[in-house]
């Protein structure tokens, strides 16, 4: 298993999706205290930690949020546990915890499955710029 730093929530995002690839520069943007580090789902080390937590990538492809030595989280619970850590009018996003798992995940795969027809999709991975290149795993 990959070494990842204890300190750090990894979001393993699908790279290719257009969608995805803005929530992540989002999540960067919004990531004041630095306790995200990514790796896309298509990246050998994404597949790697995928390998590794038994995640059938049939059923989840669109993001998961993994706090090493902890747990993961996908779909819709792992997206309000992002938002959850940021400030200001996020704070909003704790009203999503109201709605049952199972409808949550509902709208999330209605969304998932429509991304690339809504959004389109790239031919490779992003790759980050110089600045924002530390927050991922290569």
């Amino acid at each position: 298993m990959i070494d990842l730093p204890k300190d750090k929530q990894l979001i393993l995002f699908d790279g290719i999706c257009n969608f995805c690839n803005k929530s992540i520069l989002m999540i960067i943007k919004h990531d004041t205290e630095n306790k995200f580090i990514f790796a896309s789902l298509q990246s050998d080390i994404g597949k790697e930690i995928i390998a590794n937590l038994a995640i059938d990538t049939l059923k989840i492809d669109s993001i998961i949020l993994y706090k090493p030595g902890i747990a993961y989280y996908i779909k819709s619970t792992a997206a309000i546990k992002i938002m959850n850590q940021f400030n200001g009018l996020w704070i909003i996003s704790y009203l999503l915890w109201i709605f049952p798992e199972v409808i949550r995940n509902v709208v999330y795969d209605f969304i998932a499955k429509n991304r690339y027809k809504w959004f389109g999709k790239k031919a490779q991975c992003m790759i980050p710029t110089k600045e924002i290149r530390a927050k991922f795993l290569s």
